[in-house]
């Protein structure tokens, strides 16, 4: 047997087995030993029978044979006696009519389990039991609680796991010598044995570390390879023109924030060199990317180049190009931007593709149909994606493949990113902050709301509504579903228009409605025409209607921390007060993430809490597809991310060749389109 060969050959795995491990993602040996435990409990503390207290508890005891019987309703129960030399013990199994034959009467075991009271007598329920042995399995030890899926429990891998503990051993190391004793490490082998079945608690501590330090060093020597690669490659330089800047700056209806300016002067150097910009712009929801971005676009289309604007949704891109327009109107500039989306209609399409080609339209706004083969750029300079992690990296390429040289690349994000994943995943991507909103912006109030004050809440919103401005609905579902129990947008349109709010006008907008039908809704309620719409989550990045003051979540116990955060930024986008409902699914009390919506409005802060409470992959899904991966590092530990980047500057340093370590090669493949921008 090898690590390729498929777990069916491991001994127990019959056709079920196999099929339960391959939704777990487990088909081949190398996929078990890498499918770390998510947990651990300790019953490696063996005691005494006359000593037990209440709780779980491991003793080595001889047990007398075991007797089994039904008893009302078809249930089974089996029973025996376990001793040890300071007294006994009885054992009850429920509904396990195999322990009768299994108990071999008169054996040592170690047996672990629940001690308590039952039918007043003090009994181990349901306990573990294992001949004593050298190497217990599920009792007696630090033992591994895995992620299970239904016939399939932690007992049964464990048992799997055993089995292959001699490839175990012999799993092949994928870092250097040198690396392994500069940092300390403990050796692969090793460390993926005591994951899954740990001597000690010391041990185990070292096994993480070990396989922590793997998981960043690869992320780190990933994202290093990428900007090295990137530093090879020339771009125009584009000069920083400062009359044009000011000129910009002085046609706003507003004042810049500091850290609008510091962005924007950042984005400028980065312009004026000949090696390829690749910064992100990370800014909370409402602060004000767009503009900085458009700063950049000015200075591009001044010196005779063309920039893409890609967005994720047409609707985004609809927003951006209006936004653009309106900002560059004082200076004569409307002409020189075109919108490029799917949803045009052919002529208007075509004619479209025949001005970017000629050059008539320097910033182009669109969405993945600038990738198009049949979109020609003449001379793009800058490319401007926002929410850049909902794109692919071969879309990303092939927009890139339309310039003749390398452009520069700006990437933009309205997800705030806490300052230990940014540096892990993004370590070295420049980053430009910007997590202040407009002097006149309020702080939007949010508020926890249960079914039960509904009609109250309603009467709240109506005189807000009766005063010119206008709310969004969102729903988790755009129609009912019996699987999924919650409000859908569909149900919850008629409720309003029918009933609630029938005085008002009201809209609906979700996902699956015609191009041409989604923007005839988001056009009405732009100008005004609609007082409520009722959407699913496509309203959640970039819409921007400065009359809109309140937003209404409905099962917002459904929805993530840093979604939620994204959707309140809809509202309060003008000096009005913003408000934001979130309306629970039932009575139950709320959870620590919505409660910290309502006490905290600062996006960093939040993704900071979502970090500690539901780990990196809850903030690493909303930023980018791929594979982050990191299953034991931990983002808090600081220490430990220092000495794995260190490590990997190391690895480039010493000249090493990747191709000598196979399967840290592999994984880096993966990574490095997963961290890269370009």
């Amino acid at each position: 047997m090898t690590l390729d060969s498929s777990v069916s050959e491991l001994r127990g795995v019959g056709e079920e087995v196999s099929r339960k491990l391959e939704i777990l993602g487990v088909r081949t040996v190398a996929d078990l030993l890498d499918y770390v435990p998510r947990r651990y409990d300790d019953y490696s503390q063996i005691d005494e029978i006359n000593k037990l207290k209440p709780g779980m508890v491991t003793v080595q005891a001889k047990i007398t044979q075991a007797t089994g019987r039904y008893v009302r309703r078809g249930m089974h129960v089996t029973e025996a006696i376990a001793s040890d030399d300071s007294g006994s013990v009885r054992l009850v199994w429920f509904n396990q009519p195999y322990r009768t034959n299994a108990i071999k009467a008169g054996k040592d075991y170690y047996i672990t389990g629940e001690f308590g009271m039952r039918r007043t007598k003090l009994s181990i329920l349901n306990p573990s039991a294992e001949l004593v042995s050298d190497f217990p399995v599920n009792t007696a030890r630090i033992v591994p609680v895995y992620r299970e899926t239904k016939g399939l429990k932690s007992a049964q891998i464990r048992k799997l796991l055993r089995e292959a503990i001699p490839l175990v051993r012999n799993l092949p190391e994928t870092l250097p010598e040198w690396v392994i004793e500069q940092y300390n490490l403990m050796p692969r082998s090793a460390a993926f044995e005591m994951m899954h079945f740990p001597a000690d608690a010391k041990l185990l501590a070292h096994a993480k570390r070990r396989l922590a330090y793997e998981e960043v060093f690869s992320l780190s020597l990933a994202s290093l390879l990428n900007k090295y690669e990137l530093l090879q490659k020339k771009a125009v330089a584009i000069s920083f023109q400062e009359k044009l800047a000011r000129d910009f700056t002085d046609s706003l209806s507003f004042n810049l924030t500091d850290q609008q300016r510091k962005a924007a002067w950042q984005i400028y150097q980065d312009l004026a060199k000949t090696t390829p910009m690749n910064r992100l712009l990370e800014g909370d929801v409402g602060s004000g990317k767009t503009v900085v971005a458009t700063m950049a676009a000015i200075m591009a289309v001044e010196q005779g180049f063309q920039v893409a604007f890609m967005a994720p949704t047409e609707l985004l891109a609809r927003q951006h190009y209006q936004t653009i327009q309106t900002l560059l109107k004082p200076l004569k500039l409307t002409k020189k931007v075109g919108l490029l989306v799917g949803g045009l209609k052919k002529s208007a399409k075509q004619s479209m593709q025949k001005r970017i080609k000629a050059g008539d339209v320097q910033i182009i706004v669109g969405t993945h149909a600038l990738v198009q083969e049949k979109v020609t750029m003449q001379n793009l300079g800058l490319v401007i994606v926002d929410e850049q992690h909902r794109f692919g990296v071969e879309q990303r390429k092939s927009l890139q493949a339309k310039a003749e040289f390398m452009p520069h690349v700006l990437a933009m994000t309205a997800t705030p990113i806490p300052r230990s994943l940014a540096l892990t995943l993004y370590g070295e991507l420049d980053i430009s902050l910007i997590n202040t909103k407009p002097q006149d912006r309020k702080p939007i109030k949010t508020s926890i709301c249960s079914p039960n004050s509904r009609a109250a809440l309603y009467k709240t919103i109506d005189k807000e509504l009766e005063a010119g401005r206008q709310m969004f609905v969102v729903c988790p579902l755009i129609s009912e579903s019996d699987s999924f129990p919650a409000q859908s947008a569909e149900q919850v349109y008629e409720k309003l228009s029918s009933r609630d709010f029938k005085h008002r006008r009201v809209g609906l907008l979700h996902g699956k409605m015609k191009a041409a039908d989604k923007e005839s809704v988001m056009d009405e309620f732009v100008r005004g025409k609609l007082d409520i719409l009722v959407s699913t989550t496509v309203i959640e990045v970039g819409v921007d209607i400065p009359n809109a003051t309140v937003m209404l979540i409905e099962n917002a116990d459904r929805f993530g921390l840093a979604q939620i955060h994204q959707l309140r930024g809809r509202v309060g986008r003008s000096s009005h007060q913003g408000f934001c409902y979130l309306m629970l699914s039932d009575s139950t009390q709320p959870s620590r993430r919505l409660r910290a919506l309502e006490s905290s409005t600062d996006g960093f802060a939040l993704a900071e809490l979502d970090l500690e409470i539901r780990g990196p992959g809850a903030i690493y899904g909303t930023l980018q597809h791929g594979a982050l991966d990191l299953r034991v590092a931990k983002l808090t530990d600081v220490k430990l991310i220092a000495a794995a980047r260190s490590g990997a500057q190391a690895f480039i340093d010493h000249q090493e060749n990747l191709l000598h370590y196979h399967e840290l090669h592999e994984r880096i493949k993966k990574l490095r389109a997963v961290t890269n921008l370009n």
